[in-house]
């Protein structure tokens, strides 16, 4: 009776005694042996420490994220080795006038120069960066070869050098295309900047501080449809509209280069960097293949010109000068489309096609937005009146 009394008991104890064991067993298997029995049963996946030892965490199933997460790195470096075959950096030849430090001579107590001793150097240094579009085209930034009496070449990957023969700057876009020399390259594909949305990986690449050649940043799309004022190495403004905003590092030199989205599609052209850390912008490659589109079909950038210079009067200027607001004509063109059309310095144009003018719809969208030759009817305000005048637009190489 006693024994059936201890019986269970010693069946617990004998089960403790049983599960202890083996977990000790299987902890001495893990660690000398390295025999992992629980693999056959559960997925295990490598973590690392803070100090750098490698620890195991047990999932029975990966997230969605955790599997991004897991690939993100190599689906980086893999897109931007195979994009790096096709993105350049821009560098310029130029005259330089060297002083030649014996020339350097005192007199009266003041510090001279002998001109007439000053020799002129070529120097050439990395300026900015592009990505082939086709063949030996290459697309980069109007800023970057602004200079019209340089000389300008691409390098590749491996600094190979190649001369750029022609170039065709876009007159309303900070765009231009380079013709390049006995050059050849895989051309980069073109994604679809009108399907972004904020927060979407990229990757920049270009010339770092115009050093850094193949220099490759990662960030998030921060904002879409921004608007800036950039400036560029010539001091000159230019008012860039609907770009895209991001934080990946984009600095001096990287103007020009290619934005990539997570599947290797370029999607926009790096342009500027704002004072702010972390806040960079380029044009939307939707803008670009219209500019594109538009330069194999001619041979050129033509564009639809009116022929003007104009300045925006805002809703605070009009209501000070009890004006209406619009696009203020400082400068007609003779021969232009505007200039036949009848317009006049002095004349607000109030809308274009149907469009208000004002600091959010501005001008020079509408006229890009129309083709060379259409009939456009126009509102001015004119001497305290209103009137209505019909324009003819005409491309920008007449």
């Amino acid at each position: 009776m006693k024994n059936q009394q201890f019986r269970p008991y010693l069946v617990g104890l004998l089960v403790s005694v049983v599960v202890i064991a083996s977990f000790f067993i299987g902890a001495i298997a893990d660690r000398l042996f390295i025999i992992k029995p629980l693999n056959n049963f559960v997925e295990r996946t490598s973590v690392a420490d803070s100090n750098g030892e490698s620890r195991l965490t047990v999932s029975q199933n990966t997230s969605p994220l955790g599997l991004m997460m897991q690939t993100g790195k190599t689906a980086v470096a893999d897109i931007a080795e195979k994009a790096s075959e096709s993105a350049m950096t821009v560098s310029i030849k130029t005259q330089q006038r060297v002083i030649d430090p014996s020339s350097i001579f005192s007199q009266f107590g003041f510090l001279g120069f002998n001109q007439s001793q000053a020799r002129i150097e070529e120097i050439q240094k990395d300026i900015g960066s592009g990505f082939v579009v086709a063949g030996d085209l290459i697309v980069t930034n109007k800023h970057v070869v602004a200079d019209v009496t340089a000389q300008y070449l691409i390098i590749d990957q491996d600094d190979q050098e190649y001369e750029v023969t022609e170039i065709y700057r876009d007159p309303t876009l900070d765009l231009a295309i380079l013709q390049v020399k006995d050059f050849s390259a895989p051309a980069l594909a073109l994604g679809d900047s009108d399907q972004l949305r904020v927060g979407e990986p990229v990757i920049a690449i270009g010339t770092a501080l115009g050093q850094f050649r193949h220099t490759v940043t990662t960030g998030v799309v921060s904002g879409v449809g921004r608007s800036i004022t950039a400036s560029g190495p010539t001091g000159q403004f230019e008012d860039l509209q609907n770009v895209i905003q991001t934080d990946a590092a984009i600095n001096p030199g990287n103007s020009g280069g290619p934005l990539i989205d997570d599947q290797g599609y370029v999607i926009g052209v790096n342009v500027a960097m704002a004072s702010a850390e972390n806040v960079s912008f380029a044009i939307p490659i939707n803008v670009v293949k219209a500019a594109l589109n538009n330069f194999n079909q001619t041979g050129q950038f033509d564009r639809p010109m009116m022929g003007i210079h104009y300045s925006v009067i805002s809703e605070k200027v009009a209501l000070l000068n009890e004006v209406p607001q619009g696009a203020y004509l400082v400068e007609i063109s003779v021969g232009g489309s505007a200039d036949e059309a009848g317009l006049v310095v002095g004349d607000i144009i109030t809308e274009f096609a149907g469009e208000k003018i004002d600091e959010q719809n501005k001008l020079a969208e509408l006229i890009n937005q129309q083709k060379i030759g259409t009939k456009v009817i126009l509102k001015i305000w004119r001497a305290g009146k209103e009137k209505q005048l019909t324009v003819i637009l005409k491309s920008n190489q007449n």
